[in-house]
């Protein structure tokens, strides 16, 4: 995977009919997390042994921007409030994108007298998430 730049990395929230680009994100984080299963036990040599495939994953994304565009804020602010599962696409250039439904766990509106109105939001994934390499 060749550098790439961190604006190209793509937060999309579903309308129903298609993906609308969250505008204005300056930041974005991708965590991928597996839980394991420990089985050690007094056989194990005194090494910790993991049992394969029986953790549970789930996928975080994390992002903060301005207010750019009306649609993904409205949208974004709607599912929060409804605590609604939306679908959502994270697009890595040349890596994957990921796609399934999510949760926005934290939604953060901030603000400098002398600046711009700012917002942070974290998803958290709420079932399976598909992966397909770029």
């Amino acid at each position: 995977m060749a550098v790439q730049k961190g604006r190209d990395m793509l937060l999309k929230i579903s309308d129903g009919a298609t993906f609308v680009t969250v505008a204005g994100l300056r930041a974005r984080t991708v965590s991928l997390n597996a839980k394991t299963v420990d089985v050690t036990d007094s056989g194990s040599g005194g090494w910790r042994e993991l049992l394969a495939g029986a953790g549970v994953r789930s996928l975080s994304v994390s992002g903060s921007g301005v207010f750019r565009d009306a649609a993904s804020d409205a949208l974004m602010r709607e599912a929060f409030f409804a605590q609604s599962q939306v679908d959502w696409q994270v697009i890595v250039p040349d890596f994957a994108q990921f796609e399934g439904p999510f949760l926005i766990a934290t939604l953060e509106y901030a603000g400098q007298h002398d600046g711009e109105a700012s917002f942070a939001l974290t998803l958290a994934s709420a079932g399976e998430v598909s992966f397909a390499s770029l």
